[in-house]
């Protein structure tokens, strides 16, 4: 299940970030997303989610939040 199937106010643990794309995958690390860390989705849209990560929020585009596999 990725991000966008995931309902609003819950809170998940990432299994897997399944990307091929070296700079997104960095990217999502230094954003603290990475397997067995704990994900809040706070709002979605179409296309789009806003999550917390460690205290931080997000907005992750269709692109990202299809890569992050909770």
């Amino acid at each position: 299940m990725t991000l966008l199937d995931a309902e609003v106010g819950k809170t998940y643990v990432i299994k897997e970030i399944n990307t091929d794309d070296d700079d997104m995958n960095s990217f999502l690390f230094r954003l603290g997303c990475y397997s067995g860390e704990p994900i809040t989705v706070v709002s979605k849209k179409k296309k789009s989610c806003v999550v917390v990560i460690k205290d931080g929020r997000y907005s992750l585009d269709q692109l990202l939040s299809e890569a992050v596999i909770i």
